[in-house]
């Protein structure tokens, strides 16, 4: 029968591990966006993964920008990818993806109120 303490410090053991792979798969995805970014037009949330932000608020900000973008008449180039949907019903839609230099643009119109959405402006604009 293993003790409390040797339970304890499994679990504190699990749960580290657990939170260094999480952190990896984060630093993965940051470092693939980058490189994606750098090698030509992306979506909106590829640019702001590229900055590092939060997985979370993402979609909000890619959405602020996308409204930013319809606003100053920047098009993106589209694409047309399979959606998959439930894991069936591979859909046709068609997306747009933007340089670096239309996204410096749509972030020069973009003035946002949240703090987090903030960061991202100004990590996108550095970039």
């Amino acid at each position: 029968m293993a003790s409390a303490n040797s339970r304890r410090a499994a679990a504190l053991i699990r749960n580290r591990a657990r939170a260094n792979r999480e952190q990896g798969r984060v630093r993965r995805a940051v470092i693939t966006a980058a490189r994606r970014v750098r090698s030509g037009p992306r979506s909106l949330a590829t640019h702001i993964i590229a900055t590092g932000a939060p997985l979370d608020v993402v979609a909000g900000a890619a959405d602020a920008l996308r409204t930013q973008a319809r606003k100053a008449g920047i098009r993106g180039r589209a694409a047309r990818i399979r959606r998959t949907l439930r894991g069936h019903a591979r859909r046709v839609v068609t997306v747009y993806r933007y340089t670096a230099e239309q996204v410096a643009q749509i972030v020069a119109n973009y003035k946002p109120r949240k703090a987090e959405y903030k960061a991202i402006r100004a990590a996108l604009a550095a970039a």
